[in-house]
């Protein structure tokens, strides 16, 4: 069968949004859904380096207001006695007065770098700063935990394409950005007629097998998505569509452990405060929905949304009213089933810096190892590689 350039331009950018691996190859045909009170995790990426002193505020430290004389946050919400967060995100406020929110401060790792690209695939593959990984955190956790998965979705991204973290060795996760789109893009005809096709060229035979997966999973997850609806009203924002999707599907029998989603961009180097009012407008509302579908379902005990950024901003403001790219940041924990709440640990030490960046106090990797061990039930030592200790607040 002969195709035109345009077609298979078509067919290979559906095939690579699923960037699925050979052993995944295979109809959807068995029911292999979650078993009940299975733990599940959200991540939610910041993207561009969100400015964490500006989300935690340090409200009684003369530093911050004298280096950020004109983008302070002057009315930001008290959580303690040191720290307030930022009124935009006031639905967090109520979390944290619930027991239901936690946050880490100063979290980084040693020798950070400032490049966003960098930065981000560190984070996303758990890697040192001078190492160079081709596979993700979560990706490495499907290798571990999903070598007998009946369906490749044991983990979702919402996006066009799929991040580093998502990537393992052997499986990689599933991204798409509708799930009825996905599905309409996959039933077109020329689609439909390749799935039985096979051919001569290993490449071209791999390129028509992953396709007839995707058309597969792409229906498999839309009716999925269709399968309860909800009766919570979401915001009209892309924040808030993605996170409806997402319920839609937890509370489906999708055998899905883990969501990916993100916002931004965060990279506020001009007029910061305006900026980083919007986003967090749309995460706090979006958040305040997901939170409610999650409680009106009886879920919210056993989801973990989990925040981060690939790096925080300088401590002192630039002439822009912004802040330049920095170091070390806070991560933010959502849940019902928190077995610690509130600040985990103290807010930077603005008495001690590097240049004028933030000196971490706490490793990244330890936080995805305490995820991986305690939350999702995996072997975090091979998954990381991570050997110096786990916390507790899951």
């Amino acid at each position: 069968m002969l195709i035109k350039r345009r077609e298979f331009l078509k067919i290979s950018s559906l095939a690579t949004a699923s960037l699925l691996m050979p052993n995944f190859l295979k109809a959807m045909t068995l029911d292999d859904a979650l078993e009940p009170n299975q733990k599940i995790l959200v991540v939610l990426q910041f993207t561009g380096g969100n400015d964490g002193l500006n989300t935690i505020i340090p409200t009684r430290n003369d530093i911050y207001f004298k280096e950020r004389n004109k983008i302070a946050i002057q009315n930001s919400l008290q959580l303690s006695d040191e720290a307030g967060i930022n009124p935009a995100l006031s639905y967090f406020k109520e979390l944290y007065d619930n027991g239901e929110l936690s946050v880490m401060n100063n979290v980084g790792y040693p020798n950070p770098d400032k490049s966003h690209f960098r930065s981000m695939d560190i984070w996303h593959s758990a890697s040192k700063s001078d190492e160079y990984l081709e596979t993700g955190w979560l990706g490495r956790f499907l290798d571990e935990e999903c070598y007998k998965c009946d369906h490749p979705t044991q983990a979702l991204e919402v996006d066009d394409m799929l991040s580093l973290a998502l990537k393992g060795e052997n499986n990689k996760a599933f991204a798409f950005k509708d799930p009825k789109r996905l599905y309409q893009t996959s039933q077109e005809k020329y689609f439909k007629s390749l799935y039985d096709h096979h051919h001569d060229d290993e490449t071209v035979s791999y390129l028509y097998q992953t396709l007839g997966s995707t058309i597969n999973n792409a229906d498999y997850i839309f009716e999925k998505s269709k399968a309860k609806k909800t009766e919570q009203t979401y915001p009209n924002s892309q924040l808030g569509k993605d996170f409806k999707t997402v319920s839609s599907l937890i509370k489906s029998d999708i055998n899905t452990r883990v969501y990916y989603l993100s916002i931004g961009s965060f990279d506020t180097h001009v007029n910061q405060n305006e900026r980083q009012q919007k986003l967090f407008g749309d995460i706090n509302e979006a958040v305040k929905s997901f939170v409610a579908d999650m409680k009106s379902n009886g879920l919210f005990d056993n989801i973990l949304l989990m925040t981060f950024s690939e790096f925080g901003r300088r401590v002192a403001q630039n002439a822009s009213n912004g802040t330049d790219h920095g170091t070390a940041n806070q991560m933010f924990f959502i849940s019902g089933g928190l077995k610690k709440k509130g600040l985990l640990n103290a807010l930077p030490d603005l008495t001690k810096l590097n240049e004028g960046d933030l000196i971490y106090t706490e490793d990244f990797r330890k936080v995805y190892a305490t995820i991986l061990k305690n939350w999702l039930n995996a072997d975090s030592t091979k998954v990381l590689g991570w050997k110096n200790g786990i916390y507790d607040f899951v």
